[in-house]
């Protein structure tokens, strides 16, 4: 088993977006694999018609699209591998792993309140497990698998331990219903065999299915894959994680204007870890993720940390990486796109506003002194920078401005000069000099503004202050 290829698999149901912890799954699955020169596959977990919908299959796609978590081949359709499950299932039937079951509902019921009544386990127990089908021979009927009646069942899994449950809690569970549709528990099983899985990770919600899909490998004399549970993902709060605690699809937090690499690193952390480190790359993270290094207590989702990390990222990215991931999180706000002029402008001024901007909302508010247009009305904290004194000082800049070569030791001595010769500290002047050039009271260093916007548009937005001034 240990020399076989690794093969992970991501089996979301398109019954919703794709929640963040799933996200964090099928991460913990494309480390692994990746890691490991192994393969990540994607099934579709559509047998609940009912409740599938494309628009939800959609969603998952364009979620793990947006997280960089590409996956091997083609995405699988659980529902069109439906005959194979039943082929499976009659399998197990004719080895005698199986049988024909033809209890009617209200036969299991009453059962059930029967053993409830007495006291006893309301497990059911079939009449048809070891009677002749053939008494029945056109009567509806399901097929269940034989579970082992004596013992236990060890599950050794790499993140929970050895998990031992008693073969007396263990139903015979349907495999494939009276209409001839299999269940899920089966279905799980035939796809991660048949898609050659070998590690199956996933939540520790999933755990007491472990034991029962192990009965269907063991019918079958298939290898059972390797198991590891992880912890759900909770509120700050301490409770499973919800609604309640903010925003769950991972469209959500991309319209909110988080780094998808960010996100990938947070995600990573969040209920593993590799020492201390917590900004790391996607190299590292590949390179270091493994599955000892998941804890078995729930991770708690903290929005602080994620900001944190988003903005460690957005500094780190390349500019043409930024400007791709901000016109993608534009559109996942369904706002107007930048134009190509914008685009233009916002590449020349990313190396002084990405520093410090956690999300690209963010970094767009701090970019506004390219992206909107003259003129710049000063905001109400802006204003209080600019008096009669001010628009008089800046007015005896302009002329030193218009013959400066534009270099930024050539502005910062000219600007300087002025503030000496009013005897001002070089942050006084720079007050009321960012009010016009940006309409604000905070901004990049105005040196940094005047190289981004250029000589003229620099010399105009002064201009439209000292304009607006005279009138």
């Amino acid at each position: 088993m240990s020399e076989r290829p690794v093969v992970t698999r991501f089996a979301p149901s398109p019954t919703g977006s794709l929640h963040i912890g799933g996200a964090r799954t099928a991460l913990f699955n494309w480390l692994y694999a990746r890691g490991r020169g192994g393969k990540f596959l994607l099934r579709i977990e559509d047998t609940d018609r009912a409740r599938s919908t494309p628009e939800a299959t959609a969603a998952i796609l364009h979620g793990l699209e947006w997280l960089g978590l590409d996956y091997d081949g083609e995405a699988v359709s659980q529902f069109e591998c439906a005959d194979r499950h039943a082929e499976v299932a009659h399998a197990m039937l004719a080895s005698g792993h199986a049988y024909k079951c033809f209890s009617t509902q209200e036969e299991i019921a009453a059962f059930r309140e029967q053993a409830k009544a007495a006291g006893t386990s309301t497990l059911f127990q079939s009449p048809w497990r070891d009677a002749d089908p053939s008494t029945h021979p056109d009567a509806p009927f399901v097929i269940r698998v034989k579970a082992p009646r004596e013992g236990e069942t060890v599950i050794d899994d790499r993140v929970q331990g050895r998990v031992t449950f008693r073969n007396s809690t263990l139903d015979d569970m349907i495999c494939l219903r009276s209409d001839g549709t299999p269940t899920y528990m089966l279905a799980v099983v035939v796809d991660d065999h048949d898609m050659g899985v070998t590690h199956i990770i996933r939540g520790d919600d999933h755990l007491a299915n472990a034991a029962r899909q192990t009965m269907v490998y063991n019918a079958m004399g298939w290898d059972v894959p390797v198991w590891a549970h992880i912890p759900l993902i909770h509120g700050a709060d301490g409770k499973k994680l919800s609604k309640r605690h903010g925003a769950l699809g991972v469209g959500e937090y991309q319209a909110m204007g988080y780094s998808a690499a960010g996100m990938r690193n947070y995600l990573a952390r969040l209920g593993w870890s590799h020492g201390d480190d917590e900004f790391f790359t996607d190299e590292q993270a590949i390179s270091w993720f493994n599955l000892e290094g998941i804890g078995k207590s729930p991770a708690r989702f903290d929005f602080k940390k994620l900001e944190n990390l988003s903005g460690q990222h957005i500094a780190k990215t390349e500019n043409a990486a930024l400007l791709h991931e901000i016109a993608s999180y534009l559109d996942a706000k369904e706002e107007q796109p930048l134009t190509a002029d914008q685009m233009t402008a916002l590449s020349r001024a990313l190396y002084c506003v990405k520093e410090r901007a956690k999300t690209f909302g963010e970094l767009i508010d701090k970019a506004h002194f390219v992206l909107g247009s003259r003129p710049f009305i000063p905001d109400e904290k802006a204003q209080k920078s600019l008096d009669n004194v001010s628009h008089s000082i800046l007015f005896e800049l302009t002329p030193q401005l218009q013959n400066a070569t534009w270099s930024r030791d050539d502005l910062e001595a000219a600007v300087t000069h002025t503030a000496e010769q009013h005897d001002l500290t070089l942050g006084k002047l720079a007050a009321p000099l960012r009010a016009v050039l940006t309409g604000r009271a905070v901004s990049p260093s105005v040196f940094d503004i005047m190289l981004v916007i250029g000589r003229e548009e620099t010399l105009a937005r002064l201009q439209d202050a000292i304009s607006a001034k005279a009138h």
